[in-house]
């Protein structure tokens, strides 16, 4: 029986989108399953939703007809702002390079050793997300990416200021965002802090090279592509993408592991599998856990584009639904994550399916960068904290806010 459509329809059109925001926050799940059954493109004069499988890789996939034009605003010049573009490649691909994938079981160890330490030095309490969940990625980038000098509290508020503005703070976010203002402001005085500490890591880091010291981390490395001249990629380039290491770590993988969390304590008989499964000597035991419970619980439910050009989605079929240039259209992977078209059974717990078909980090041109070390560091988080004995915690935390702020645990 259709409940969520009609209750829809007789709303009148200028408070249809709240509504939808409260059912995409509150009710999920069943919210999302109703659309793909019924209507899988719902169009409100805010944003247009489509849910189904096919239509949000569409969208994705097709950076020519759904462009990431609202980055802009928020990020200037920087690559990720930017879809088909010489910039865009060319940093990027310097941006992959100088992370080596041979890496990534040494950073997984990194991560287990400090989540680790972290726990053993609480006093059977923590706050998670400021001791753990924030605190891990924040010491990665710090002792991995080059930032041994920064100020920890320092690091975190410049990534949560662009992180908020990037994401939680767009035209279609204004209904829940209380001050969209402050939050610029914010971003904007976290920025001109993090680039005076970014010149003058560079510049301390060229000095160190040309004393014949240090080039393994990623600044370092990025400072010998740029004096070499072989590429468009001057020193202020190095600024604005090292600033990028940073923003892209620390916010995204506190979430996810949050989430990840959350969702297995809600879950008793699987949580009780991924406790099994991180005890295990086999660090990628667990891992299958955490990113089915993220299927569940994602910490980006969907991804905004805006639409370059007429054009349709669903097309072919009953529901195909005509999209109008200018119109902001959500991704809904949340929802695409449980059609039954890429994901068999999705309503069961599978902690084998793979991330195939999953958009955890993304898909097409805008996939995380990051992504192979997120997807350790996350596990890792999660597994460390899965291991502690007699645990018990309340509700996380959000303060009214999009993202996951405290989280109180005890354990013996």
């Amino acid at each position: 029986m259709a409940h969520y459509l009609h209750r829809f329809d007789a709303t009148p059109v200028a408070e249809r989108w709240p509504l939808v925001r409260r059912w995409m926050s509150q009710e999920p799940l069943a919210f999302f399953d109703e659309l793909r059954r019924r209507r899988p493109v719902l169009a409100t004069p805010e944003v247009t939703l489509a849910v189904r499988f096919a239509d949000c890789r569409d969208i994705l996939l097709r950076h020519d007809i759904f462009s990431v034009a609202l980055y802009k605003p928020k990020q200037g010049d920087y690559w990720m702002a930017q879809d088909d573009t010489a910039v865009h490649w060319r940093e990027k691909s310097i941006m992959q390079a100088v992370h080596d994938r041979e890496d990534i079981p040494k950073i997984r160890t990194y991560v287990a050793n400090k989540a680790a330490a972290l726990i053993a030095a609480a006093p059977g309490e923590m706050d998670i997300v400021s001791g753990l969940t924030r605190a891990v990625p924040l010491a990665l980038v710090q002792d991995w990416f080059g930032f041994a000098d920064s100020d920890p509290a320092e690091l975190k508020r410049w990534s949560y200021w662009n992180q908020m503005d990037a994401f939680w703070n767009q035209p279609f976010d204004a209904i829940a965002v209380r001050d969209p203002h402050k939050i610029v402001a914010e971003r904007e005085a976290a920025n001109e802090a993090m680039r005076a500490y970014l010149i003058g890591l560079t510049q301390r880091r060229a000095g160190e090279l040309q004393a014949g010291r240090g080039g393994a981390d990623p600044v370092s490395r990025l400072l010998i592509l740029s004096s070499s001249k072989a590429l468009k990629f001057d020193p202020s380039r190095v600024v604005l993408n090292v600033g990028g290491l940073l923003i892209g770590a620390v916010e995204t993988t506190s979430h996810a592991a949050v989430n990840a969390l959350a969702m297995l304590m809600e879950r008793p008989d699987d949580l009780a599998g991924a406790r099994a499964a991180a005890a295990q000597d086999d660090p990628a035991a667990v891992d299958g856990f955490v990113f089915e419970a993220l299927r569940f619980n994602p910490p980006f439910p969907y991804f905004f584009r805006v639409c370059e050009q007429d054009t349709a989605l669903s097309r072919g079929g009953e529901h195909e639904t005509g999209i109008a240039k200018g119109t902001t259209v959500l991704a809904v992977a949340g929802s695409a994550m449980f059609d039954t078209e890429a994901f068999p059974d999705p309503d069961r717990f599978d902690p084998t399916r793979g991330l195939g078909n999953s958009f955890h980090f993304g898909l097409g041109l805008h996939e995380c960068l990051g992504r192979a070390i997120g997807e350790v560091m996350i596990a890792e988080i999660v597994r460390q904290g899965l291991r502690l004995n007699g645990l018990a915690c309340g509700p996380v935390d959000n303060r009214g806010g999009p993202v996951p702020e405290s989280w109180q645990w005890r354990w013996n």
